[in-house]
């Protein structure tokens, strides 16, 4: 029978994170949720993990790690599995009503026509319906937008007879993750956390509970959707300056000024925040929150975020910019673009993460392949697997051999330091588009390049 934390005295509930008598589960262990479920394992809780991807758990309860690119984890990892306090399931029925606290961490991607999905959240909203009782606490820490806890999963969750009662059979929170892949420990132990509630008495509940297992500040938010608002906006936020620097980076270009100088310049200014231009923006959020802004402005039947509309347009432009830049280079050779063969490095959506979500490098291929080019393709994190339907080179040599271009997309730290002259000696003709700032434009030119390079105003 779960603990009915809602209870409980300050002391008691003490009391039970100090003994680590609370049983948690954890829907949804992927990129964010895996990481969280290890963190409440290796503070002592017994955590299971549910994913509906068999693979995945079988992976898991086999002691195979899959996050191979969050460093830190590998080792918790096999601690907690060791130890017994991790395991994971595919069935939720199993495992919800024996635990006293559930954390969503469901993916919220977007349908083709860039609305919010949040069908994960409400499926699983709709089968903790039948499974709660006795005060169980449900923590979302999936990213959603302002209102969606209030208005649907709540909803949800209580059913269309209401059988279920918010805040009597079970208490809904939210605590959005704020952890950036690749660097997902570095945060869990250094950013704060905000914590809203349906129910006002439960939020130091949840705050307790994540500072005895993350040590970090929690911010109490007045309820859930302005925790969410706080969520979206740190993230659009970056995606407005990321638009605002590639659109500069489009002037710069046709002004012979290099955007890369400039920024450095600006950051001497003690409030100058740098973003740094490149191919785009993807990652599960980033235009995901975008458009879940965008959403909510849509709902409300007001015009307003325009600001946010320019920036997605800009940062959904640039991968076209790319191949505008690789055509004027071709326009050096004798060669045409068309069945040429160019050479991807990098598709990740960032640098050094085994993760493609919505990844420029998709479109950047895309493009490419109505222009009848043949492809080749190396990324370090990917390799010998298949993506966006092309195999992934073993080595960048193999890439590059009988190639007319390479077209540097991610900036991974393999990347740093390319010998550009030995790329040079393996390619017929001498084209290098730089999307990541890697590359020197004079470094380029002196070794007989022709070099283009995103913001890049001297590369004419």
């Amino acid at each position: 029978m779960p603990i009915n934390l809602s209870t409980l005295d300050s002391s008691q509930i003490q009391d039970h994170l100090k003994n680590h008598s609370l049983k948690i589960g954890v829907v949804g262990i992927g990129r964010i949720g895996l990481p969280t479920a290890l963190c409440f394992a290796n503070a002592g809780f017994e955590t299971i993990g549910i994913d509906i991807n068999e693979k995945l758990v079988n992976m898991v309860n086999s002691g195979n790690y899959p996050l191979k690119d969050e460093p830190e984890f590998d080792k918790i990892f096999e601690n907690v599995i060791e130890n017994k306090k991790f395991r994971a399931e595919t069935n939720i029925e199993k495992v919800v009503p024996n635990c006293d606290i559930i954390l969503l961490s469901l993916p919220t991607p977007m349908n083709n026509q860039n609305i919010p999905d949040y069908t994960a959240l409400l499926t699983v909203g709709k089968n903790l319906n039948g499974l709660l009782s006795n005060g169980q606490i449900v923590i979302v820490e999936s990213t959603v937008e302002p209102g969606f806890i209030e208005n649907e999963l709540l909803k949800s969750i209580e059913g269309s007879e209401k059988n279920l009662i918010s805040g009597k059979d079970f208490h809904l929170a939210v605590c959005p993750e704020t952890a950036n892949p690749g660097e997902i420990m570095h945060d869990f132990k250094k950013l704060p956390r905000l914590v809203g509630s349906i129910d006002e008495n439960i939020r130091p509940i949840v705050s307790d509970l994540y500072t005895n297992v993350f040590g970090v500040e929690l911010i109490p938010m007045p309820n859930c959707k302005t925790a969410n608002a706080v969520k979206l906006t740190t993230n659009v936020f970056r995606e407005i300056n990321i638009g605002f620097i590639n659109e500069l980076s489009l002037l710069f270009e046709k002004l012979g000024i290099d955007t890369y100088t400039v920024i450095e310049a600006a950051k001497s200014k003690y409030n100058f925040q740098p973003h740094y231009p490149g191919p785009g923006v993807g990652g599960p959020c980033l235009p995901v929150n975008a458009y879940q802004y965008l959403n909510s402005s849509k709902k409300i039947d007001v015009n307003f975020l325009k600001i946010v509309q320019d920036a997605r347009k800009i940062n959904e432009f640039m991968p076209q910019h790319v191949i505008d830049l690789l055509a004027d280079a071709f326009s050096e050779t004798n060669n045409s673009l068309e069945n040429s063969t160019i050479a991807i490095l990098g598709i990740s959506y960032k640098p050094n993460v085994h993760d493609v979500q919505i990844a420029p490098s998709e479109t950047i291929i895309k493009l490419l392949k109505e222009k009848n080019v043949n492809l080749k393709i190396f990324d370090p994190y990917f390799h010998s697997e298949t993506v966006f339907g092309y195999k992934v080179e073993k080595s960048i040599t193999d890439a590059l051999i009988d190639t007319d271009a390479i077209i540097l997309v991610t900036g991974h730290d393999e990347f740093d330091e390319l010998n550009l002259k030995s790329l040079f000696d393996t390619m017929k003709t001498p084209i290098l588009v730089d999307c990541t700032g890697k590359i020197l434009p004079k470094d380029a030119k002196s070794i007989g390049l022709i070099f283009r390079g995103i913001g890049r105003g001297d590369h004419f």
